[in-house]
């Protein structure tokens, strides 16, 4: 069965990067000239996914407005002649047809991922993360659909952390292999670095069967206290088989103040109007960065 359908979790706190997501979620963060939210919306349409939910919680208006289509800002755009940022800004509210539920706690992923049945009914569905921008050539949400199209399987998307970093993800232990798809043979939340099975971190893309609500339903709370994804995913690990695909290209944690700040820079570079500018900028920052070091060597 084609995936049509995608879930973004969106009701995050956003605590790592406060105090910017005291009043703003972290998902409308600007990155360039986009908020994260758009780049991932726009993954999930360039991979074929016609009707997205995101699941938002409190203080999370400003997504639905974002893709909301705003009549006066189109008249003044029109009125002022500027028919290209026109046509822009038209094309965020027509480029799928986004529905919104609330998470009414924060409860985990697993939960979030469970708010979502009515809308999934016995779909497959795809399932991307609303802090995590993944950035390569080829769509790393399309190549996890190859993978379920040919395996029937669920999937997860991950790649290689450092090993100091496992506590931080879920970790799969990793079976039999083929090129960059692997089989799963069992999956951990956010390990200790001494009992991780790998360091292969699943990087907030999944392609998910409806049988992963019935499993949704009967667990308990894990790391965090909250329902975790991955404790769902590790009994239909067991059950069903389950798939990860080692996905190319970067992956950014807008969550994160170094992963938003890495977005900004490199998403930025990828701009022809900005990427002169901007290495030059960069180069002056080194060059100073270098002259205080070799101040401070002197000082010494």
């Amino acid at each position: 069965m084609k995936i049509k359908k995608a879930v973004i979790p969106a009701a995050g706190l956003g605590t790592r990067i406060l105090p910017a997501t005291k009043a703003q979620p972290k998902e409308m963060l600007p990155i360039v000239d986009k908020p994260a939210i758009q780049y991932i919306v726009e993954e999930a349409v360039q991979a074929g996914i016609e009707n997205i939910l995101i699941v938002t919680g409190r203080n999370k208006k400003s997504i639905e407005d974002h893709f909301d289509k705003s009549v006066e800002l189109e008249q003044t755009l029109f009125e002022k002649e500027k028919l290209e940022l026109l046509s822009e800004i038209q094309s965020i509210s027509n480029m799928a047809n986004i529905h919104y539920i609330r998470q009414k706690e924060p409860l985990g992923l697993g939960h979030a991922i469970l708010c979502a049945e009515p809308f999934i009914g016995d779909e497959p569905f795809a399932v991307l993360l609303g802090d995590d921008i993944m950035n390569s050539e080829t769509s790393a949400l399309l190549e996890m659909m190859q993978v379920f199209e040919a395996t029937n399987k669920q999937v997860v998307g991950v790649q290689q952390v450092p090993q100091a970093d496992v506590g931080k993800y879920g970790i799969i232990a990793a079976g039999t292999q083929h090129n960059r798809t692997y089989q799963v043979s069992d999956l951990v939340e956010k390990p200790s670095p001494n009992n991780a099975p790998s360091n292969m971190a699943i990087m907030g893309r999944y392609i998910l069967k409806p049988s992963i609500f019935e499993v949704l339903q009967t667990i308990e709370r894990g790391a965090g206290n909250e329902y975790q994804l991955t404790d769902a995913l590790r009994k239909m690990c067991l059950q069903e088989g389950l798939m990860a695909l080692e996905l190319k290209g970067d992956r950014y944690d807008i969550g994160d103040k170094f992963g938003y700040m890495k977005a900004i820079v490199e998403l930025g570079l990828q701009r022809e109007e900005l990427r002169p500018q901007l290495l030059a900028y960069l180069d002056i920052l080194l060059q100073k960065e270098l002259g205080k070091e070799k101040l401070r060597k002197r000082v010494v």
